[in-house]
């Protein structure tokens, strides 16, 4: 058989891939700290999350599963009481509707990763 490669493929067609500068947001946070969207789609969300001292961590609890992954710098994420030390090329995992806070930082910048799960009943 003389298939062509994508004579089989079903589903929508992907848009064309785009890339986000990470270093280049990261760099822009630095001095004040604060978050940036890099990437948005109907079932995802990236963004660069830098945190400066002594602004404290504000963010409250989220909607979707999300993944934390440390691009540079150290610091504690109290997660549901529980204290996980971070550093540099450190990952983790927190669930929908998980408190969670940092701290113990002084700059700390991560890639963060929000699974956009569609509403219950849609």
């Amino acid at each position: 058989m003389n298939d062509a490669p994508d004579e089989h493929l079903t589903g929508p067609m992907l848009t064309v891939a785009h890339a986000f500068d990470v270093e280049a947001v990261k760099e822009r946070l630095s001095e004040t700290g604060g978050y940036e969207v890099v990437h948005s789609s109907p079932g995802l969300e990236i963004g660069v999350y830098v945190l400066v001292a002594p602004e404290p961590d504000r963010q409250q609890p989220h909607d979707d599963d999300e993944v934390y992954i440390v691009l540079e710098g150290t610091g504690v994420l109290d997660i549901e009481g529980a204290k996980v030390e971070l550093r540099e090329g450190h990952a983790l995992f927190v669930p929908a509707g998980a408190e969670h806070r940092f701290s113990g930082y002084e700059h700390l910048s991560l890639l963060v990763i929000f699974e956009h799960t569609p509403a219950r009943g849609s």
